[in-house]
């Protein structure tokens, strides 16, 4: 996948392949999903902060702020 490059991407369409990649594949755990595809997860974190998203940990996905 072209994770990898996600620095480029359009933060919603991000958001929501992270959103779908947690639910189906990672059981709500970011740190996996980041390592996994070798993605700095703070980098990850603060790109989706600053279009307003922010990781619940309880409900293992991405919310708007």
């Amino acid at each position: 996948m072209f994770l990898s490059e996600f620095e480029k991407m359009d933060s919603v369409i991000l958001v929501s392949i992270v959103n779908m990649k947690l639910r189906n594949e990672f059981n709500g755990q970011l740190d996996d999903f980041a390592k996994t595809y070798a993605i700095d997860e703070q980098h990850l974190v603060d790109k989706l902060a600053g279009a307003g998203f922010i990781y619940h940990q309880q409900l293992g996905r991405l919310i708007a702020k």
